[in-house]
């Protein structure tokens, strides 16, 4: 798959294509279905397909306050679209000169011109261009103009176990509770965190249970804080793909026994005392949620308390595997 940053590296003979366009965070089952959409249309017409996205988010530039969480950072959102089998992805640097142009503008310059679209495939809600002044009217009437076809998609969301919507703010209201297994029914995997492992307090490895602490630059939404049973995937950076994925143990939160003043994401795997992780990127899968952070009265009450989470994380994580 080709990626792509800017309308000049899109080669001049790529057209025609099939887009799509949208944040993708979180690249959830309403994404894929969407771009999965895209790919058939594409080989129906004998076309490439293309999803056009955006970094930062638009809401990062235009109103930094209300800015949502990350559930995906960039690197990752890509790398699950490529999954997806499409042709390409256009990353387009969200400014104050893209968020500027008019809706007629952004489809001449990107869909027309650098993509040779002949179809664009969006949901009904849709909305772009200065102010979000183009809908899915806007589209149509352009494609009459321009010579490309509008397809809708429906809304996903009435299989999730909440009854929400298939959306990336659902993902983050279950993630910010917690509820990591709805949050997987809807990004169709579990809920990923990748960062650089890096040394910690070693009170882990003193109590019997050292962890992989991940840097405070982490990729992804950080779950409520909570033990979870999970997995810990170490990555092979040269091949570009996952090495192996062991089950884990993870501690979410500030650690109230020891009044760690600072919220880290840290990773027991079971009955591993040997590895040596240190400046290693990895990531770590949320599974299932096993309790809230407490305070402990003592330091044997805390150690029975953890050998009893590694004992029910084990029993989750051998049917989930």
């Amino acid at each position: 798959m080709l990626r792509l940053t800017d309308y000049s590296q899109v080669p001049d003979d790529f057209g025609p294509t099939v887009v799509t366009m949208g944040n993708f965070d979180g690249v959830h089952g309403g994404h894929a279905y969407v771009l999965r959409t895209v790919v058939e249309e594409a080989q129906r017409r004998g076309a490439r397909s293309v999803a056009v996205t955006f970094d930062p988010h638009p809401l990062e530039v235009l109103h930094p306050d209300r800015a949502p969480a990350q559930i995906t950072a960039v690197d990752d959102r890509v790398a699950l679209i490529e999954q997806l089998g499409l042709d390409a992805v256009l990353i387009l640097r969200f400014d104050r000169d893209l968020a500027a142009q008019t809706p007629e503008q952004f489809v001449q310059d990107c869909f027309v011109d650098a993509l040779g679209a002949c179809a664009v495939i969006v949901g009904h809600d849709t909305r772009f261009g200065v102010k979000n002044s183009g809908d899915i009217t806007t589209l149509r009437s352009l494609g009459e103009t321009l010579g490309f076809d509008v397809l809708t998609l429906d809304d996903l969301g009435s299989g999730t176990a909440t009854g929400g919507r298939w959306s990336s703010t659902e993902v983050r209201t279950l993630l910010h509770a917690g509820s990591v297994e709805s949050a997987a029914e809807i990004l169709g995997r579990p809920h990923r965190v990748r960062g650089t492992v890096v040394r910690g307090l070693q009170r882990g490895r003193e109590l019997g249970f050292p962890t992989a602490n991940l840097a405070q630059d982490a990729r992804g939404m950080i779950p409520a804080d909570g033990v979870y049973a999970g997995w810990l995937v170490r990555h092979d950076i040269d091949r570009g793909h996952d090495e192996h994925r062991m089950p884990a143990a993870i501690s979410v939160g500030t650690n109230p026994t020891f009044d760690n003043p600072v919220r880290t994401v840290e990773a027991y795997v079971l009955d591993r005392v040997d590895l040596d992780l240190y400046d290693e990127q990895v990531s770590v899968e949320f599974v299932q949620w096993l309790r809230g952070n407490e305070r402990f009265d003592s330091i044997d009450t805390l150690i029975a308390q953890m050998h009893r989470d590694v004992a029910r994380a084990r029993e989750i994580l051998s049917q989930d595997s």
